[in-house]
């Protein structure tokens, strides 16, 4: 007799997801975490100074907000709200000038002058495609609605070129084409490869049909709320508590494994056919990050007034500046000049930082396992766009690969996206399959971002490996 129906190792947001849905379904399920806390990806800590709550990696949730696996379960209820900066994304340019990606396509059009025109022509049918397109990208295996497949193929046709091909056929203005530009080094390729248009349009629309929050008072309070709705259903979860080997678990029907295939070898090698565990050994990890944290005695001075306005500002100048440094961390190099995510929070959620300070949230990437300190090329990014914004920092956090992946075994190497995203690997994760949350051993199934849809706060890894799980019982699904 088996104590629990499932068992979920791994508390991360697709592991809590994936527990929740189950549970909701009636089942016994039991969640372990190694780390003293719940959440993976989604900690909060004070990493610098008493009273700052700093995000220790995830910070802005767009998909969180789009998710049909997270907008599905009662967070609300246990006392998760959202915080949205004035405008999502602003873009900074030498000179004082910025783009700005506002919540409306029209406002963001007007301040993108001659390339307005174009930029609704791109954004406009896309953002009317609206939830139908968002979850056509989040659940890319299953059949989508009638309603959306026209969105879908649009998307598609935009999306599969490569971010600087679409940025310069369709703008000729420096301020657009740096907006598409940032929104696509998200994907954390470079930006010649082919569908990173298609990070750009995904996160632009998002921007225009959620938002870019964060989570009122840190990152954390995902997890929390997580951890609530699994309790109220019936759900158990232990801390602090390292799975060495799939053998020592307690006996379950069912086994969900929010882990990358590098850990799942690890863990239960033996239980899979060789096939399988070659073609998991291949499973190739993306480049990683360098994050900085820091305590502030005042807001980031930005030159433009519009970046003073976002939540998250993207720091690398023109378009080629920042195909320039993705490009070069491809190449397993350095950039002098890096491209730089900065999230704001304190701005928008002032439970962030005690009264009267800010603090701030930056990373850029780097080669995968880098040992290189990039702090000081990072805050020079910063200063060079926000003069006097060194004198405003009286604590700083820092975190290389090294440190990312002790944070987070899945973040391998300090690859916070669970392996690369390329056009190869962005379905067949972590192999070709019809159903690739589904192992070969009985009852195993998959749940983390190493799964499609891939990356992100968005739970729907382990949402689609749930409800394998539950076809394969028999189980009527729900959330």
């Amino acid at each position: 007799m088996s104590e629990y129906d499932a068992v979920v190792v791994g508390a991360g947001p697709n592991g809590l997801v994936g527990a929740a849905v189950l549970a909701g379904a009636g089942l016994s399920v039991l969640v372990i975490e190694a780390a003293p806390v719940a959440g993976g990806g989604t900690r909060s800590a004070a990493l610098t100074r008493p009273g700052h709550i700093h995000d220790v990696c995830s910070a802005i949730h767009p998909l969180a907000l789009a998710s049909p696996a997270l907008q599905g379960l009662p967070l609300a209820d246990h006392g998760l709200t959202w915080a949205h900066p004035e405008v999502p994304v602003a873009h900074p340019l030498d000179g004082g000038r910025a783009a700005v990606l506002e919540r409306s396509v029209d406002a963001t059009g007007l301040g993108l002058g001659d390339d307005g025109a174009a930029y609704l022509r791109l954004m406009t049918p896309l953002v009317a495609a609206g939830p139908g397109l968002v979850d056509g990208v989040l659940s890319p295996l299953s059949r989508p609605a009638r309603g959306a497949v026209p969105g879908i193929v649009r998307f598609g046709a935009e999306g599969a070129w490569p971010a600087v091909t679409l940025a310069r056929n369709r703008f000729s203005g420096e301020e657009a084409q740096a907006l598409i530009g940032g929104l696509a080094a998200h994907s954390q390729l470079s930006l010649r490869s082919p569908a990173t248009g298609g990070f750009a349009l995904f996160l632009g629309l998002l921007g225009h049909l959620v938002g870019w929050p964060a989570a009122r008072g840190g990152s954390q309070a995902i997890a929390d709320a997580l951890v609530g709705v699994i309790g109220d259903r019936g759900g158990e979860i232990v801390l602090g508590e390292r799975v060495t080997s799939l053998a020592t678990l307690p006996p379950a029907p069912t086994v969900l494994l929010d882990l990358t295939p590098r850990q799942l070898l690890e863990l239960g090698g033996d239980r899979f056919p060789p096939r399988y565990r070659r073609q998991l050994a291949r499973y190739r990890y993306g480049t990683a990050v360098f994050k900085v944290d820091w305590a502030l005695d005042g807001p980031i001075p930005w030159t433009a007034a519009g970046c003073r306005r976002a939540g998250t500002v993207h720091v690398g100048g023109t378009l080629d500046e920042i195909a320039l440094s993705e490009a070069e961390v491809q190449r397993g190099r350095h950039c002098p000049r890096p491209f730089v995510l900065v999230a704001q929070q304190s701005c928008f959620d002032p439970s962030r930082a005690p009264a009267g300070e800010h603090n701030a949230w930056a990373y850029c990437h780097v080669p995968n396992g880098s040992t290189v300190d990039r702090t000081e090329v990072i805050e020079a990014q910063v200063e060079r766009f926000a003069p006097g914004f060194r004198d405003r920092i009286i604590g700083r956090h820092v975190m290389g690969p090294a440190a990312v992946e002790a944070h987070d075994p899945n973040y391998v190497g300090g690859d916070i996206g669970g392996g690369r995203t390329d056009l190869r690997q962005l379905l067949a994760r972590p192999v070709a399959s019809r159903s690739p949350w589904t192992t070969p051993a009985a009852g195993v199934y998959l749940c983390s971002s190493s799964t499609p849809p891939g990356p992100g706060v968005h739970g729907m890894c382990g949402w689609h490996a749930a409800h394998a799980a539950l076809r394969a019982l028999g189980v009527p699904t729900g959330t």
